[in-house]
């Protein structure tokens, strides 16, 4: 398959499904979570996406790769807040077990685009 889009990307398009995924679950947070929480898991949910886009269309593959590091960072943000959810009882790990199977392949993906990316003249 021919890569002309970031659209086209694995990564990216799981990075979209996680968001939606995250986009439900935070739906079942308290409702005092709502601006606290809950705003900040979606914003994270959307970095990693939004990164991976905003990363391919940079001139330079330095430039895709740091931004790919960030949106890895939002991946690992997101994943703790999950985590969180999990410890103070706000979410079960039947809730969460959909979106942990998503931030473990995408992270997967991430490391090995950057890995791939950043070997000199990939």
């Amino acid at each position: 398959m021919s890569i002309n889009s970031y659209k086209d990307l694995l990564v990216w398009k799981k990075s979209m499904l996680l968001a939606k995924e995250i986009y439900m679950l935070v739906k079942i947070l308290p409702k005092t979570e709502q601006y606290n929480l809950s705003s900040q898991m979606r914003r994270a949910a959307v970095s990693i996406f939004s990164n991976i886009a905003e990363g391919y269309g940079r001139e330079f593959t330095k430039e895709y790769v740091k931004f790919l590091k960030i949106s890895r960072g939002s991946k690992d943000e997101l994943e703790s807040q999950l985590i969180f959810c999990l410890c103070i009882d706000y979410l079960s790990e039947e809730e969460t077990k959909t979106a942990f199977i998503y931030l473990d392949e995408i992270g997967k993906m991430l490391n090995s685009l950057i890995n791939k990316l950043s070997v000199p003249n990939a």
